[in-house]
C-alpha cells in the first residue's frame, strides 16, 4: 500500500474501484477470480480525487484510486487471467483523449486501428481484423455484419475493454485474431445511490463546428424482503462534425490510350484519373444501457440487461476530378520524372468537351440510420462446489441508407494543369483550372442525379449454459462444461438509379435546390491546399429538401432527351423511390451449436506452481444463403446450404516462478466465418452507361479462415501499477480472403469486370510484443506523480495469394498489417491534476492488391508510416466536479498512400494524401 502524504480532495468522476469488475452474474464470461491461495485484486473504497489515495473503511491502510487504481485493476486482470489478455478500464478510457471504444483500444499492446472520417474505426489485433466482439460476454453485431462496430460504443458508457489474444474453450468462437469484450457497469458494482456523468464540447479545426457530448449514469441498490435489488441506467450521446480533405489519383496506372492525343512520345504510364475529395458530415450516436440485478440469496443472482445503440450520419461529401486516359483527353505540356523513368511529374489535360466529357463535380448527401437493440436475461447459482450460470439474449439491428447525389460539370470547355507530387515528398496530386470561375454557380451545368437506398437487417437469439465444478483431485482443480446455441438471420437489399441529364444543358443554379449553394469550405490546413480547393455546390439541405422535385426533373429530363440510353434509365424512375433490385438481395439463415469441455489443472514442479487450462470446443454450423445474380442477362436465384463442424482445441500453461514473475504458453485453433456480404452471389452493377462496365459481388463458395496459434508470454509484475511483459506469437492461417477482378457475362454488350472475394492459400503471422508501465514513485515531491506506458509490436506476415492472382503459392504481404507499431504514453497524476500525452506510430501498410480488368495482379497500394499524438488533462476543481481538456491529432500529420507502378521497379505515384481534423474538447465530469 502507498502511504498517505496528505488527504486529497474527493473527485466526482473517479469511479469506485469495485465498478471496474463485473458482477458474479457474469462469471461465465468474466475474467476468472484469483487462483486459490492468492488474494484477489482489492475492491477498494469509494473513489477519491483523481490521482489521490483514500482510507479504506475499517483499515489503517491506504488504497490507491483514480488513474493509478485503473491501471492497477487492468494489470491484475492481465496477471490473473487464464488467457493472454490486455485491458483498459473505465478510468483509462476517461483519462485518455478518446471518444469511443476503438480509439481507446489503439493504446493496447498489439492493437492497431484504421482511421477515417476523423475517428478510429476498424480494429486489428496482432495484424488481423478477424475478431469476435462481445458485449458483457455475449455476442453483439450490427445489421448484416458478424461483429459490432466498436466505434459505436461511446467511451463514457463503458466500464472496460478486454482484448483476449488467446482463447479457451469457454470463450465464444469466431475470431482468428481474438476476442474483444466490451463491459458495461452494473448496479451491484456500486455501494448505493450514485449519479455521475460528463458534459463536453468538441471542435474540429477543419469542420469548424462545435458539438455537444454527454453521458449520465444513475444507479442504486436496496435491501428488501425478497433480497437485494439494484438498478442502473446509463444514457450517452456523442456528436461530431467531421471533415477529412484529400488529394488523390485513381489506383489504375496505365499507358495512354491508343486513340488518345499525346504531345510527344507515349512511353510512360499515368493514373486513369485525379481529383480532390472532401469527406464531410455530421455523425451522432445515442446510446442507452440499463441493468436490473436481484440477489434473493447470497448464492443466487438474476439479472436483466438492455442495450440500445444508435449510429446516425448525415454526409455532405464533395468531389472534383477528371479523366486522364478514359474518353481520350489530350495530353500536353508533359514533364517527365527523371528520378523514376516512365512516370510523369506534371501534365496538362484537355478533355473532349464537345462529346460531353470533361471535368466532373459531385455533391453527395448520404444519410445513414442504424439502430441496434439487445435484451438479455440470466443468472448464476452456486451450490457446494458447483456454479451454474445461464444467459439468454435477443439482438435486433437495422441499418438504412439513402444516397442523393447531384453531379455537375463546367458549362464551358476547360483544361486542367496537374502536378502528380506537389513538393516532391509524397505530397500528392494537385490540379487547377486556369481562368475558371469555380465559385460562380453560373459556371456549371447539371450532369446527372443519383438516387439510391439500401436496407440491412440482422436478428438473432443466443443461449448459453455453463457449469463449473471445483474438484478435490490432486491435479485437476476444476471442470467446466457448457453449450451455446445461436439462431441468426441477416438480410440485405438495395436499389438505385441514375439519370444522365447533361444533354439538357441546365444551369446548376436553375435546378431545384441549386440556388441554395455556396462555395464549399476549404478543408486543407495551412499551405497544403491544392490549386482547386474551393468551388460552388448546392447545400445538403437544398438537395435533401428538394429530392421529390429532383426526381420529377429526372423523369421529365429523360423523357425530353429520348435516346435509347435515356429510355433505359427512365424505366427505373417510374416508382416514387428506388425499387429494391433483385440482384442486389441477400437472405442468410445460420444456426450454430457449440459444446465445450475443459479442465483446470495445478501442481508444483520443484517448488514452482504450475497451472493452466486444457479443453476443446466443438461447433456445428448450419447455413443457408440465397442471392440473385444476373447470368446472361437473366435473373437466377442461387441458394447455398452449408453444414460443417469445427473442433477447436486449446491448451494453456503457466509457471509462477515467483509472486512477481510468471511464464505463459498457449496453443489453440480458431476460425472465422466469412461475412455474409462476402458470401452474397448477387452482383451490384456500377453505372451501366460507363465503359468499362464494372460490378461487385460476393462468393457463395467461400470457406472459413482457419488458424493454428502458438503464444508464449513472460510477465514481471514488480509493483501494483508496474510491469514489464514480453510475448512471442505465431499464427498459421489457411484461406485468407482477397478481392480480385473477374470477367463475367451478365448480358451487356461487353463483359462486366466483377470484383469479388476469393480464398487464398496458406499464410503466416509471427512476431513479438513488449510492454512496460510504471509510476516513478521513488522521485521526490511533485515528480513522484510522473509515470509512463510503453509498448511495441513487431509482426512478420505473408500469405499465398489466390491462384487467379498469380502463380500458385506466390507469397505476398497481408493487407492491413504493419511490421512495427508502438505507443509511448507519458502520465502525470498528483493530487487534483491528471494528464496524459499519448503518441502512437505504425509502419508502412499494404492496403490491398490491385488487379486489372482481366483479373491479373498489377501492383499494390501501400501507405507511409502513420503517427498520432493526443493529450488529455483533468483537474479536480471542487469536491464533485473535475474539469477536462483534450486534444487529439496534435501533429496533424497527413495520411499518405502510394501506388506502385506495374512493371517499373521502385516507381510509384502518390495515391492519396489525406488530412484529418485536430479535435479539441473542453468539459466537466461530475459524481454525486
Amino acid at each position: 500500500m502507498i502511504q498517505l502524504n496528505q488527504l486529497a480532495r474527493t473527485s466526482a468522476l473517479a469511479l469506485a474501484a469495485a465498478s471496474l469488475w463485473p458482477s458474479a452474474a457474469m462469471a461465465q464470461d468474466a475474467p476468472p477470480a484469483a487462483p486459490e491461495g492468492q488474494a484477489p485484486a482489492e475492491a477498494g473504497p469509494p473513489a477519491a480525487a483523481d490521482g489521490a489515495v483514500a482510507a479504506a473503511p475499517g483499515s489503517d491502510d491506504i488504497v490507491v484510486t483514480g488513474l493509478r487504481r485503473s491501471l492497477q485493476t487492468a494489470q491484475a486482470l492481465k496477471r490473473d487471467s487464464d488467457q493472454i489478455v490486455d485491458a483498459v478500464v473505465a478510468e483509462d478510457i476517461g483519462k485518455l483523449p478518446d471518444n469511443n471504444a476503438s480509439e481507446a483500444l489503439a493504446r493496447i499492446t498489439g492493437v492497431q486501428v484504421n482511421r477515417s472520417s476523423d475517428e478510429a474505426g476498424g480494429v486489428q489485433v496482432r495484424g488481423l481484423p478477424n475478431l469476435t466482439t462481445t458485449y458483457n460476454g455475449r455476442e453483439m453485431f450490427t445489421a448484416e455484419l458478424r461483429n459490432v462496430a466498436l466505434q459505436d460504443f461511446p467511451a463514457g458508457a463503458l466500464a472496460g475493454l478486454e482484448v483476449y489474444k488467446t482463447t479457451s474453450a469457454d470463450l465464444i468462437e469466431g475470431g482468428i485474431a481474438g476476442l474483444i469484450n466490451v463491459r458495461s457497469r452494473r448496479p451491484f458494482d456500486f455501494d448505493g445511490f450514485q449519479i455521475a456523468g460528463a458534459v463536453r464540447g468538441t471542435y474540429g479545426d477543419q469542420a469548424r463546428k462545435y458539438d455537444p457530448n454527454f453521458n449520465v449514469l444513475v444507479t442504486d441498490r436496496w435491501d428488501t424482503a425478497i433480497g437485494e435489488l439494484g438498478a442502473l441506467v446509463n444514457v450517452s450521446y456523442t456528436q461530431l462534425h467531421y471533415l477529412t480533405s484529400s488529394r488523390y489519383i485513381n489506383g489504375n496506372i496505365v499507358s495512354p490510350g491508343a486513340n488518345q492525343p499525346v504531345d510527344g512520345p507515349r512511353d510512360f504510364v499515368l493514373p486513369e484519373s485525379a481529383g480532390v475529395y472532401y469527406d464531410r458530415g455530421k455523425r451522432w450516436r445515442p446510446s442507452v444501457n440499463g441493468t436490473i440485478q436481484w440477489r434473493p440469496a447470497p448464492n443466487l443472482e438474476f439479472y436483466v440487461d438492455g442495450l440500445f445503440q444508435g449510429a446516425r450520419t448525415d454526409v455532405a461529401n464533395d468531389f472534383a476530378g477528371f479523366d486522364l486516359v478514359n474518353n481520350n483527353p489530350a495530353l500536353s505540356n508533359i514533364v517527365r520524372n527523371a528520378a523514376e523513368p516512365g512516370t510523369l511529374e506534371s501534365v496538362t489535360v484537355t478533355p473532349d468537351f464537345a462529346n460531353g466529357r470533361g471535368i466532373d463535380f459531385s455533391r453527395s448527401t448520404r444519410a445513414g440510420r442504424t439502430n441496434a437493440y439487445q435484451g438479455a436475461i440470466g443468472g448464476s447459482w452456486k451450490t457446494g462446489r458447483a456454479t451454474l450460470t445461464t444467459d439468454f439474449a435477443y439482438t435486433d439491428s437495422k441499418a438504412e441508407y439513402t444516397d442523393y447525389n447531384v453531379d455537375f460539370a463546367p458549362a464551358t470547355a476547360q483544361s486542367a494543369n496537374l502536378v502528380f507530387d506537389i513538393g516532391g515528398q509524397d505530397g500528392g496530386a494537385q490540379f487547377g483550372l486556369p481562368g475558371f470561375a469555380a465559385n460562380d454557380p453560373n459556371s456549371y451545368i447539371l450532369r446527372g442525379i443519383y438516387d439510391r437506398r439500401s436496407l440491412a437487417t440482422g436478428k438473432g437469439i443466443q443461449w448459453r449454459v455453463d457449469l463449473k465444478l471445483d474438484t478435490e483431485l490432486p491435479v485437476i482443480t476444476q471442470l467446466d462444461v457448457g453449450f451455446r446455441l445461436t439462431d441468426r438471420d441477416a438480410r440485405l437489399q438495395s436499389g438505385g438509379r441514375y439519370a444522365t441529364l447533361r444533354p439538357l444543358g441546365l444551369r446548376l443554379s436553375d435546378i431545384p435546390g441549386g440556388d441554395t449553394g455556396t462555395p464549399i469550405d476549404r478543408g486543407f490546413r495551412g499551405g497544403q491546399a491544392p490549386g482547386l480547393s474551393q468551388w460552388y455546390a448546392p447545400t445538403r439541405a437544398g438537395i435533401v429538401d428538394n429530392i421529390e422535385a429532383l426526381r420529377d426533373l429526372a423523369r421529365s429530363g429523360l423523357d425530353q432527351i429520348g435516346t435509347a440510353n435515356a429510355q433505359a434509365e427512365r424505366a427505373l424512375w417510374n416508382s416514387d423511390i428506388p425499387a429494391y433490385v433483385q440482384n442486389e438481395r441477400l437472405d442468410a439463415l445460420e444456426k450454430s451449436y457449440a459444446f465445450y469441455g475443459q479442465f483446470h489443472y495445478g501442481f508444483d514442479v520443484g517448488g514452482v506452481p504450475v497451472d493452466g487450462v486444457v479443453g476443446a470446443r466443438i461447433v456445428n454450423t448450419k447455413a443457408q444463403l440465397t442471392g440473385n445474380a444476373l447470368v446472361g442477362g437473366e435473373l437466377q436465384t442461387t441458394t447455398s446450404r452449408q453444414n460443417y463442424v469445427d473442433v477447436l482445441p486449446s491448451a494453456s500453461f503457466r509457471a509462477k516462478f515467483t509472486d512477481q514473475l510468471q511464464l505463459r504458453l498457449s496453443a489453440t485453433e480458431t476460425r472465422t466465418r466469412p461475412e455474409y456480404n462476402q458470401l452474397n452471389p448477387a452482383v451490384t452493377i456500377g453505372s451501366p452507361g460507363v465503359t468499362p462496365i464494372t460490378g461487385n459481388s460476393g462468393n457463395i463458395n467461400l470457406q472459413p479462415i482457419l488458424s493454428t496459434n502458438y503464444d508464449a508470454s513472460l510477465e514481471w509484475y514488480f509493483s501494483k501499477t508496474g510491469s514489464l511483459t514480453g510475448a512471442i506469437f505465431r499464427r498459421d492461417v489457411q484461406g485468407f480472403i482477397t478481392n480480385l477482378n473477374s470477367q463475367v457475362d451478365l448480358g451487356y454488350p461487353t463483359l462486366v469486370t466483377v470484383n469479388r472475394p476469393e480464398n487464398g492459400g496458406k499464410g503466416r503471422l509471427q512476431g513479438a510484443e513488449v510492454a512496460f508501465q510504471t509510476f516513478f514513485d521513488f522521485l521526490p515531491g511533485v515528480l513522484s506523480g510522473f509515470g509512463t506506458q510503453l509498448n511495441a509490436t513487431y509482426i512478420d506476415a505473408s500469405q499465398a495469394l489466390p491462384i487467379a492472382l498469380g502463380e500458385a503459392g506466390q507469397d505476398s504481404d497481408i493487407p492491413g498489417v504493419s511490421k512495427w507499431s508502438y505507443n509511448a504514453v507519458g502520465i502525470y497524476e498528483k493530487g487534483p491534476v491528471s494528464a496524459r500525452l499519448a503518441y502512437n506510430w505504425r509502419s508502412r501498410v499494404t492496403n490491398f492488391f490491385a488487379t486489372d480488368n482481366a483479373g491479373q495482379l498489377i501492383g499494390a497500394e501501400f501507405n507511409r508510416p502513420i503517427e498520432r499524438l493526443d493529450f488529455s488533462l483533468s483537474v479536480a476543481a471542487i469536491e464533485a466536479v473535475t474539469l477536462t481538456f483534450d486534444v487529439s491529432n496534435i501533429t496533424g500529420s497527413p495520411y499518405r498512400a502510394l501506388r506502385a507502378v506495374p512493371g517499373l521497379a521502385n516507381a510509384s505515384y502518390p495515391r492519396d494524401v489525406r488530412y484529418e481534423s485536430r479535435v479539441f474538447a473542453l468539459g466537466a465530469r461530475f459524481r454525486f
